[in-house]
């Protein structure tokens, strides 16, 4: 329990709840703010044209002065991606593990934030005072090193929120997830959990990443050719497994991707990564040796069109491409909405003359406990009011299940959306209010300027195109001087529909003229333009494009 006396606790998501990415979490305990993760999404097909999704933080930026950190659980993306632009708001510490903290730097380093920054290292053993509020760290298992989980003490009880985990008996480092810490956190007192709910659908436990190791070093050992290991960047077990294998089957491992590149070169750094200098090699260096002495490791495990592994694949790639006998392996599973990628891909990689092993040998296990895992964690931690977060609604759901299979009383389970609050007063639990949390598109440079109406717009210049009708009118004489003439792009071929664009610049001619005395409105006169031709072509051809009339005065 915590010495100073919390009246009121209050829990809510600003990304993360009902979705899989961009991860914020808040706990206020009266006053004082404190912010778990700050992560980003990566965008669905709906999103056109975007580039990445961070939480909305209005909510942070008018009680900034409140605020007393932002605690990260580990270094993945949808955790860690969104801080470069947090961090341009509020001027707060960050507190993370060393692995966590080196790849938040080169984020930042890149926004030009880092020297600005106030970074603030800790690990498992870390016992933080902040605000009067006494805060610990739990050593968990991930596909990432240096993953711990956060408990807030209140005098209510503890707060717990276990980031990404699972429970693996034989991790790759060596370093098991802190089982009697999380149980003594348990034994204490613990108002409300907080659980990664990504695979709370899957039965089991999840796999030791420990068996993904034995399984590359055969792959590597049996191919005749070069080896592609496509995977994500920051799986530094994995990339550890991939090293070990090369190192034991004589070969040299070249490493495609910027973002890959940038792991390996902090994890390395940071003694996380470990391998013999003379095993990694630049990406030059590979076509100076024989096919059997080279591994490739790669980004691209989720069919990102722009990746290194698609690339390669559509022969597009400016130093490496598929040939024959090369033998790629897919590391990784398909995030949710990413399926249809990822198989477009590997047919790709088929295509272009690769052996590809992606789903039929145990080349990946994920980072995320299954069902077992999810209640050991309950029956560990035996929470009061629990939680689920981090998944889908139908994942949420699962997760709740499981909890009530343990113990948790079913009313004591609150599935929540982004931005609805759970209210604790007297150890008693109920849904509040609702702060604003919503979606901040990231297009190029521009930063939420992409809206809703902006990618209606898009859409439906993707479904029916644009028609342009162009037309130039005298203000002094009220007459058309040129035009109309229709420009289209995206809506119908214009050589072989002369007949329907002359028809079409007729009305819009026609129906100007009666508009062409007295004072000339600009306005009515688009607005006439849009209307007439809008029916017109759709009586003709039975579709909608974005009409834009232009309308230019001498």
């Amino acid at each position: 329990m915590s010495k100073k006396k919390t009246e009121k606790v209050s829990v809510f998501a600003l990304g993360g709840a009902g979705e899989i990415g961009k991860n914020m979490y808040v706990v206020e305990l009266d006053e004082d703010i404190f912010v778990i993760d700050a992560g980003l999404m990566f965008p669905g097909d709906e999103m056109l044209g975007i580039d990445k999704v961070i939480p909305d933080i209005s909510y942070l930026k008018e009680n900034k002065e409140r605020i007393q950190g932002i605690f990260i659980t580990h270094g993945h993306e949808d955790h860690i991606g969104a801080l470069s632009y947090v961090l341009r708001d509020l001027k707060v510490p960050v507190y993370g593990t060393r692995l966590t903290l080196g790849l938040i730097e080169i984020k930042l380093k890149e926004a030009g934030l880092l020297k600005k920054a106030d970074l603030r290292p800790i690990d498992a053993k870390t016992k933080l005072t902040v605000a009067g509020h006494f805060i610990t760290f739990f050593r968990v298992n991930h596909s990432i090193p240096d993953a711990v989980g956060v408990c807030i003490q209140t005098s209510q009880g503890a707060i717990v929120h276990t980031g990404d985990f699972k429970f693996d008996y034989t991790p790759v480092d060596g370093k098991q997830a802190d089982f009697g810490k999380i149980a003594a956190i348990g034994q204490r007192g613990v108002l409300c959990l907080l659980s990664d709910s990504t695979n709370a659908e899957r039965p089991g436990m999840s796999g030791s990443e420990s068996t993904v190791g034995s399984e590359l070093n055969d792959v590597i050992y049996e191919a005749p050719g070069r080896v592609i290991v496509a995977s994500f960047a920051s799986n530094v077990h994995r990339l550890q497994q991939v090293f070990a294998a090369a190192e034991a089957n004589n070969r040299k491992v070249a490493v495609v991707g910027r973002s890959m590149v940038n792991i390996v070169e902090v994890a390395q750094r940071l003694n996380y990564l470990r391998f013999k200098q003379k095993t990694l090699i630049e990406l030059s260096e590979i076509n100076r040796l024989d096919d059997n002495q080279v591994v490739i490791l790669t980004t691209g495990s989720q069919g990102e069109p722009m990746a290194a592994l698609t690339r390669m694949a559509r022969n597009a790639h400016k130093q490496v491409n598929i040939r024959l006998n090369d033998t790629v392996v897919v590391a990784a599973s398909p995030i949710p909405g990413n399926e249809k990628s990822v198989s477009k891909t590997i047919d790709l990689l088929f295509r272009a003359g690769a052996n590809v092993i992606y789903n039929q040998r145990k080349v990946h296990v994920s980072g995320h406990g299954h069902a077992e895992d999810l209640k050991l964690m309950l029956n560990l931690i035996k929470p009061k009011f629990f939680i689920p977060i981090h998944g889908e609604f139908r994942m949420q759901k699962a997760h709740s299940r499981l909890a009530q299979t343990v113990g948790v009383n079913a009313n004591n389970i609150f599935i929540i959306e982004n931005g609805d609050v759970v209210e604790f007063e007297k150890r008693k639990a109920r849904m509040s209010r609702k702060v604003n949390a919503g979606n901040v598109l990231i297009d190029g440079i521009g930063v939420g300027d992409v809206g809703n109406i902006v990618l209606r717009d898009r859409r439906l210049l993707s479904q029916d195109g644009v028609v342009l009708c162009v037309i130039t009118i005298s203000r002094k004489n009220k007459t058309i001087v040129s035009g109309p003439e229709i420009i289209s792009r995206g809506f119908v071929y214009m050589r072989e529909s002369e007949d329907m664009i002359n028809e079409a610049n007729r009305i819009v001619a026609k129906q100007l003229q009666g508009k062409l005395t007295g004072e000339l409105d600009w306005t009515e006169m688009k607005s006439l333009i849009r209307d007439k031709l809008s029916s017109y072509l759709y009586e003709q051809t039975k579709r909608r494009p974005m009409i834009l009339p232009i309308i230019m005065e001498i």
